[in-house]
């Protein structure tokens, strides 16, 4: 999760060193992409190969909720909405996906 003054990030972001164990981690992920999209109930951004802000190579499944601030009280109340249930839906869907990736350890 991330926000700045600009908007809201969620997402799950693929970080391994080894650019072919962070693909293989990628697809793996869409192998569930169904059931993922089902606990989240929408679609979500999947990259493959992305650059961070640092300039590292990551992969990530993300959304964003734009147009928010961090800074401003009064969007506070957005900025929850859009946390809470994403939230509560990766904790879901990791309870039920989490073993498949035990390989990966």
């Amino acid at each position: 999760m991330q926000a700045d003054k600009r908007q809201a990030t969620i997402g799950i972001e693929i970080t391994h060193p080894d650019a072919g164990m962070q693909e293989l981690v990628f697809e793996q992920f869409k192998e569930f992409k169904k059931l993922f999209e089902a606990q989240v109930q929408e679609e979500w951004e999947w990259e493959l190969g992305a650059v961070d802000e640092y300039g590292k190579k990551i992969s990530r499944i993300y959304t964003v909720l734009p147009g928010v601030s961090i800074f401003k009280k009064e969007d506070w109340p957005a900025l929850i909405s859009f946390f809470k249930p994403r939230m509560i839906a990766l904790d879901e869907f990791w309870n039920d996906a989490q073993h498949s990736f035990d390989v990966f350890k």
